[in-house]
């Protein structure tokens, strides 16, 4: 312990953050001079990982929320030799391994995306409890922190209320947070927004909280030691701070603690960047520079750190050769490995609604997947989770041996907390809830397929089809909104969502087995409250034509040369089948009706296959019950598309369908009449 080194680094951390935001014209450096203190001990004393080895499964984890200070972890991750002084000199360019909000990018230390402040936490509450769950499964071996950092706008964030209730009441205590509290937000003192006892919050809560100087090193040490120490609760360490810490004027008089320091180079305010720079004891002339003293610091710091590590690798190499079938097992969890499923043995009532179908799947993975954890938002009874609950039990305090993870009304944090889990890895995370509460999770939905997580999305109540609970509750435009992700690419140039809506019960089954063998993205699966009929089948297993969903969409009646071509999903396919077979009885057509799960997977079939499906320049009749949008690309410029364009209304489902013309008597009729407009000989 050598209190000048600490302090120089920790100055060193300063300067290295304001230089990026200087360079850059663009960044946040309050802040991030204000955590260089808590940054700097953390990682040099406290955070255990390879420096050899950034992947290392066993490594302690550092969940940024505050995004916008990504300069001070950059600033720090320099030190650990993680990027290059050009990599800081490049702060928020093209092309840049630094942009101005953290990418997840594990090799270098990045361990999720942060942006939307709240969600950055919760992911780390969310890989506790994944930690917590792999410990209960390998004999306590996961018993490494997850630390995060959050500033007032994370606390201030709705969504802080559910992480906060919900690592507590799970005496999450492998998580450690803190809170970089300077009484400053980007347009206002913090005292102008609110008044709260944020202690007292948390500690309603069941955390353990401790309040200190956030640039006293012993204080931060003091507060540090005692969280690791606490056995039942997480940790809140607030971290009393002043933001833009070391800030000069020109004349040499210290300006600190302003709210003009928080979103603006040092230099666009009444502080000076010189003079400041000098105050830090950086050089002017090259201010990315890392003092000498630093650099021979960390130099041993690194070497200090590996060396633990491989001590550790030791042991855990020890405990792999005793334990060979944990070992294996393990080693599956992390790659992601799937046992064998027989998805098409799996029984399915007949004409059964796809949430229901849908729990019947969630029962044979709770007896056949290890490493599962389902989550619903007080909603497992309805939106049939409680198919994979009834075979496990719920994650407690204390006792993590079960599966399925009790998240409350909470459907933002919920997803988050998924999106931490898959960062953690090991495990696979299902959430569920109301298909039209999608809308509270799509902040979170959106940063898995950013970062690429394969959660699985469980959205029942699919359609006005909710009935009695009126539009508040039923979904009209949520899978528009859903299937505008399947349209956008990651960075890894896929299809950033994979969205399924299953026609009936095995369809479902199939949906359940691409979601599970996708590893790369999200995957929704939108199921229908009310019973659907069964589809047809030509001759061959009802799964094995159903398993032709995986390519997006297939006939499930076909003609050689159709008359014209129906498309639908989910519910709907089965209401043109039936208007299809009296069309053909009655006019003599050949029709053939597609299901069409996934629009996004199906354009990324071959023209051909896609052309075999829907024929080019051909008559396309489309019905969804949501927005036409949702089939008007498939349809193409000739077809129609039948669909909503209002909200829905307060009646039993079977009303709506009649009022609405969502029957197969008003299919066959909308259908007749796109025949006649295209001058289609209905007498022949």
């Amino acid at each position: 312990m050598n209190e000048k080194i600490d302090q120089l680094s920790a100055d060193n951390i300063r300067a290295l953050a304001i230089s990026m935001v200087e360079k850059a014209n663009s960044g946040h450096p309050g802040g991030s001079m204000g955590g260089a203190d808590f940054m700097h001990i953390l990682y040099t004393e406290y955070l255990k990982y390879d420096p050899t080895d950034m992947n290392w499964i066993f490594r302690d984890r550092f969940f940024m929320d505050a995004g916008h200070l990504s300069a001070l972890m950059y600033a720090q991750y320099h030190l650990l030799g993680n990027y290059e002084k050009s990599d800081l000199e490049n702060f928020r360019q093209w092309g840049s391994v630094t942009p101005g909000h953290p990418e997840i990018d594990v090799k270098r230390g990045v361990e999720n995306t942060s942006g939307p402040l709240g969600q950055g936490h919760a992911m780390g509450v969310g890989a506790a409890i994944a930690a917590k769950f792999l410990s209960a499964r390998f004999e306590n071996l996961f018993d490494h922190k997850i630390y995060g950092f959050i500033t007032d706008g994370g606390v201030q964030e709705e969504i802080s209320q559910g992480a906060g209730r919900i690592a507590g009441h799970l005496g999450l205590n492998n998580f450690i947070m803190f809170y970089d509290s300077n009484d400053v937000q980007l347009s206002s003192m913090t005292d102008e927004v609110t008044t709260e006892n944020t202690a007292m919050k948390y500690e309603s809560w069941g955390w353990k909280v401790i309040t200190i100087d956030g640039h006293n090193h012993t204080h931060i040490r003091s507060a540090l030691n005692a969280a690791h120490a606490e056995l039942e609760r997480p940790t809140l360490i607030i971290g009393r701070t002043i933001m833009g810490k070391g800030c000069v004027t020109a004349d040499g008089t210290m300006y600190e603690g302003q709210c003009e320091l928080h979103g603006k180079p040092i230099g666009a305010t009444k502080a000076n960047f010189e003079k400041t720079l000098l105050n830090l004891g950086a050089n002017q002339e090259d201010s990315f520079a890392v003092y000498n003293d630093v650099a021979v610091h960390y130099k041993e710091i690194l070497k200090n750190k590996t060396e633990e590590a491989s001590n550790r690798k030791v042991q855990i190499s020890a405990w792999k050769k005793q334990n060979p079938e944990l070992a294996t097992k393990m080693k599956h969890f992390f790659n992601g490995d799937l046992p064998t499923l027989d998805f098409a043995g799996i029984t399915q009532k007949a004409n059964a609604a796809t949430r229901d179908a849908s729990a019947a799947v969630l029962g044979y993975l709770a007896e056949n997947v290890e490493n599962m954890i389902v989550s619903s938002a007080d909603l497992s009874n309805s939106d049939k989770t409680d198919g994979f609950l009834k075979k496990s039990s719920i994650l407690q305090k204390n006792n993590f041996k079960g599966g399925f993870l009790q998240a409350g009304v909470a459907e933002l944090t919920m997803a988050a907390i998924a999106n931490g889990m898959a960062l953690h890895g090991g495990v696979i995370t299902v959430v569920a809830t109301f298909f039209v509460f999608s809308d509270y999770m799509k902040p979170a939905i959106r940063l898995a397929a950013i970062q690429e997580l394969p959660v699985k999305y469980v959205w029942t109540h699919d359609s006005f089809r909710v009935g009695e609970d009126g539009p508040t509750h039923q979904p009209i435009e949520q899978e528009a909104q859903i299937r505008l992700l399947e349209k956008i690419k990651n960075h890894s140039g896929a299809q950033s969502l994979l969205a399924l809506r299953p026609a009936d019960a095995v369809e479902t089954s199939v949906a359940w087995q691409m979601a599970l063998e996708n590893k790369k993205t999200p995957t929704g699966l939108i199921l229908s409250r009310q019973d659907i009929k069964d589809l047809p089948t030509n001759g061959k297993s009802r799964f094995e034509e159903a398993s032709q969903a995986k390519k997006g969409g297939y006939l499930v009646k076909s003609n050689q040369n159709p008359d014209i071509t129906l498309i639908a999903n989910g519910s709907e396919v089965a209401t043109l089948i039936e208007a299809a077979n009296e069309l053909e009885k009655d006019f003599k057509l050949n029709i053939n009706v597609a299901s069409i799960i996934s629009e996004g997977l199906f354009r990324t079939q071959s023209l051909e296959y896609q052309e075999s499906v829907i024929p080019k320049n051909s008559l396309v009749f489309g019905l969804t019950a949501g927005l036409p949008v949702n089939l008007e690309n498939l349809a193409g410029s000739n077809g129609k598309v039948f669909g909503l364009d209002h909200f829905g209304y307060s009646a039993p489902a079977s009303v709506l369908d009649q009022k609405f013309g969502f029957t197969s008597e008003n299919a066959r009729k909308e259908i007749l009449k796109y025949l006649e407009e295209n001058n289609y000989n209905l007498s022949k």
